[in-house]
């Protein structure tokens, strides 16, 4: 049998799982063999154990961490989708989730129990010892998507008058250090932040000299109620590996590294994406009620966007039985706008999130996107002009669809531009409600203007 789990991997050259890989631990959990699903699985990194977990079937997932037992890296549960995370965790007993959580950082351990019901989060910190628990109560307490949910309260904090030696004896010796750190923390006897020290500086430093003499003073304390798109900004802007988390007194009560923020800027990111299709929330391992439920309320809100624009169509039903082209060229028109209010929709969804489009450079911004769709009206214009009079043989006609295609484009960019801009300035989440909006606007002004322009050059 060790001959034959040899041969298999997990990935192929593209970096995806194999399918035999896969169908080899399925069929194995399926037989109840669970000592060829171990053998297979034992050896994996806990990303690549995650990975695995997702695409498994539900059941599957249960008897994979069963045949693991002991050998279950616990490290995987943090880097497992939520909807698939909870899942799991709500299928493993208390005890067990608890010997998980000592593995881990504790800032991955509140990821992990902060999406739990607070009764089954009680259940299992009352099975942690006092210490662990009483931290991890602390961090839980904090605003979610706040910096005191992000940081780990793993840290080294030393007193200004220790020397670098009798630093480097204290890591030496310590054995409740944390696994990787990049700096160390210098405070008063009330916790208060003075500074920090890079591993670097310390290395370089003879060991007489005292650890307030080497404080950076490009320090930039985190205040642990910030929130964490804030947080990913401010260490993108200083280019930081780790920066101290403070309270509302300025004493020390955290760390946040870059491998943390490198996962916001990843759920932030994919946040916005599924927004924008009206997707937000959803997962792969939800089930079918659960995406059609999610998904229902945006298709409902571009119903009413249809019906709307069906509402202006019917304006001008007698244009239209006079002359089918009309019917014909139509969804151009609306279909261009809609493209180009969603490119220019697009670039300032992200540019807001990132903070390159504010209010210094508002004005700039929409003068420049007004221009292109202008540009761009003008110039499809002529294309749909020309087409349209070698396609149906009407000058007037041609006339038509190119006013029409620059008065859309022009409004699309403009809707583009100034409805994120409107919902950021009302608190609201642009990536959320703009693409209702602009298509709205998109799709009547198109159809009025071409079936307006039309009813009244070509009566």
């Amino acid at each position: 049998m060790q001959d034959a789990v040899s041969d298999l991997s997990l990935r192929d050259e593209e970096g995806d799982i194999r399918p035999e890989f896969l169908h080899a631990v399925a069929a194995a959990l399926d037989e109840g063999d669970g000592a060829r699903a171990r053998a297979l699985t034992v050896d994996l990194h806990e990303a690549d154990l995650a990975d695995l977990l997702e695409v498994l079937r539900q059941d599957g997932r249960a008897k994979l961490i069963e045949a693991l037992g002991e050998d279950f890296k616990a490290a995987a549960l943090p880097e497992l989708d939520e909807a698939v995370r909870d899942q799991i965790l709500e299928e493993m007993p208390a005890e067990q989730v608890a010997e998980a959580l000592k593995e881990l950082d504790s800032d991955d351990a509140v990821y992990l129990l902060e999406d739990l019901d607070r009764a089954d989060q009680q259940d299992i910190l009352a099975k942690l010892p006092y210490f662990e628990r009483i931290a991890l109560q602390r961090s839980l307490e904090y605003p979610e998507d706040s910096a005191g949910r992000m940081m780990q309260t793993d840290l080294i904090a030393v007193p200004p008058f220790w020397t670098v030696g009798q630093t480097i004896d204290y890591m030496r010796e310590a054995k409740d250090l944390p696994e990787r750190f990049y700096e160390l923390f210098v405070v008063d006897p009330a916790y208060h932040l003075l500074g920090c020290v890079a591993l670097n500086k310390i290395l370089r430093s003879k060991r007489p000299t005292p650890m307030e003499t080497i404080i950076d003073e490009e320090m930039h304390p985190i205040p642990v109620a910030a929130d964490q798109e804030e947080v990913a900004r401010l260490f993108e802007r200083y280019n930081m590996n780790s920066a101290p988390v403070v309270d509302g007194d300025g004493r020390l009560v955290g760390v946040i590294t870059a491998d943390d923020i490198v996962e916001v800027v990843q759920e932030e990111a994919s946040e916005d994406i599924l927004a924008m299709g009206g997707v937000g929330g959803e997962s792969m391992a939800d089930t079918v009620w659960e995406t059609t439920r999610l998904r229902f309320a945006w298709l409902v809100a571009n119903l009413i966007t249809a019906i709307a624009a069906s509402i202006v169509i019917s304006m001008f039903e007698a244009t239209i039985s006079e002359m089918v082209a009309l019917a014909v060229l139509m969804p151009i028109v609306a279909s261009m706008g809609g493209n180009a209010g969603t490119q220019t929709m697009t670039v300032a969804v992200r540019a807001l999130a990132t903070q390159d489009l504010g209010p210094a450079n508002a004005m700039r911004v929409i003068g420049r996107e007004t221009a292109v769709g202008l540009l761009n009206g003008l110039l499809f214009a002529v294309i749909m002009a020309t087409i349209a009079y070698f396609w149906f043989g009407s000058d007037g006609l041609g006339l038509v669809i190119g006013v029409a295609m620059i008065v859309n484009l022009f409004a699309a960019a403009l809707a583009g531009i100034l409805i994120p801009l409107g919902l950021d300035a009302l608190d609201l989440d642009p990536a959320i409600a703009s693409g209702v909006f602009v298509t709205t606007v998109t799709d009547v002004v198109g159809f009025f203007a071409f079936l307006g322009l039309a009813a009244l050059w070509l009566a």
